[in-house]
C-alpha cells in the first residue's frame, strides 16, 4: 500500500472538519459526534476563509490538528457551472491546496479528501472503476468543478510520494440526505422531486410532470453511509489511488420517483414528459474496492428517503 503504518483513529485527537455546515460535512459531524470523537475543530466560513492561504496557514500553526476532512468546496448544477467557471476552478484549487499543503506543513497525521463522481470521463465504461481516471474526456459542463477534484487528487498522491504525507482521496457517487439543497432551479434531481411532490401535495394537484421518460439509471447513497465510510478510510486505508464510495444499488428515476412520492404521500398521478431530454442513461460506480477493504453500505433507499423527507419537513421553510 505504501506510506505509513496505519494506527488506530485518537477519538481525543484534534479533527478538523472542513466545510462542516454542509450536506457532507454536517453528516461527518454527526458520524465522530457519535462515535465518541471529542475534539472536533470546525470553523464557518466567517471565521476562516479557506481561498486565504495566510488564514489557513496561521489556523495550522495555531490548532495543529491531528486529522483532517477536507469536505469544503464550491458546488453547483449545470446552470451555476455554466454561469461561473472561474469560481468552481478558482475557488476550489485554492481551498484544497491551502488546506492539504497547511496540513502536511504542521504535521497532520492523515487527511482524506473528498471529491465526486464528475472526476470520471463522460463516457467511461459502467459500472465506473477507479483507475478510469483520466482515460477521455470529462463532461463539459462541470469540467471546472472536475478538473480541480482531479486535481486535488493528484495533489494528495504527489504529497505521499515526495513527504510521505498520509492523504487519501474518497469519491462519492450521488448523494442525498439532510442538509441537501431543495433550492427549486438548481436542486439535484432527489431533492427536487421531493420539493415538487410536497409542494403538489400542500397544493392538492392531480398531477406531477416530470421530465424525460424516466428510463435512465441512477446511484444515489445516503449522506449518513458516506460518512461512516470517510471514518472507515480514515481508520483502514492508506493508499496512493483514491477510492469510489457508492450504494452499488442502481435504480431508474421513475423508480426513483415512485419511491419519493410514496414517501410524501402525494395521492395525485405522476406524468412523464418524454419530449424533455433524459441525460447519461446510466451513471454506476463500482465500489468493490472499498468492499474489499471492508465496508457495505447500511441505509435502504427508502429508509433514507424517509429521513430525508423528515428533515425537510422540519427545517425548508414552506
Amino acid at each position: 500500500m505504501g506510506g505509513p503504518d496505519l494506527t488506530p483513529l485518537d477519538k481525543s485527537g484534534k479533527i478538523f472538519v472542513a466545510g462542516h455546515r454542509g450536506l457532507v460535512g454536517s453528516a461527518v459531524v454527526r458520524k465522530l459526534q457519535h462515535l465518541g470523537f471529542t475534539n472536533l475543530i470546525l470553523k464557518t466560513h466567517s471565521d476562516l476563509d479557506l481561498t486565504r492561504q495566510n488564514d489557513v496557514e496561521s489556523f495550522f500553526s495555531a490548532t495543529k490538528p491531528q486529522y483532517v476532512i477536507l469536505a469544503a468546496a464550491k458546488v453547483g448544477g449545470i446552470h451555476a457551472n455554466n454561469t461561473y467557471p472561474a469560481d468552481f476552478i478558482a475557488i476550489n484549487l485554492q481551498i484544497q491546496t491551502n488546506v492539504i499543503d497547511s496540513a502536511y506543513k504542521t504535521g497532520v497525521e492523515k487527511l482524506i479528501f473528498l471529491g465526486s463522481s464528475c472526476i470520471y470521463p463522460k463516457f467511461a465504461p459502467q459500472p465506473i472503476v477507479e483507475n478510469a481516471l483520466l482515460t477521455a474526456p470529462l463532461e463539459p459542463t462541470n469540467e471546472w468543478y472536475a478538473i480541480a477534484k482531479i486535481a486535488g487528487i493528484k495533489m494528495c498522491q504527489a504529497y505521499r510520494i515526495q513527504f510521505n504525507f498520509d492523504a487519501i482521496s474518497a469519491m462519492p457517487t450521488n448523494l442525498y440526505g439532510p442538509n441537501d439543497n431543495f433550492h427549486p432551479e438548481n436542486s439535484h434531481v432527489l431533492p427536487a422531486l421531493m420539493r415538487r411532490f410536497h409542494e403538489a401535495k400542500v397544493r392538492g394537484d392531480k398531477e406531477v410532470v416530470v421530465w424525460g421518460s424516466g428510463s435512465p439509471l441512477r446511484e444515489f447513497l445516503h449522506v449518513d453511509d458516506l460518512a461512516d465510510a470517510v471514518v472507515f478510510l480514515l481508520d483502514k486505508y492508506s493508499g496512493l489511488e483514491h477510492v469510489n464510495v457508492g450504494s452499488g444499488k442502481e435504480v431508474t428515476i421513475k423508480e426513483l420517483a415512485e419511491l419519493v412520492r410514496e414517501v410524501v404521500g402525494f395521492k395525485g398521478d405522476l406524468v412523464w414528459d418524454s419530449s424533455k431530454p433524459d441525460g447519461t442513461p446510466r451513471k454506476l460506480m463500482d465500489s468493490s474496492k472499498l468492499a474489499q477493504l471492508g465496508w457495505t453500505p447500511k441505509v435502504s433507499l427508502h429508509d433514507g428517503l424517509v429521513d430525508t423527507y423528515k428533515w425537510y419537513l422540519e427545517n425548508v421553510k414552506q
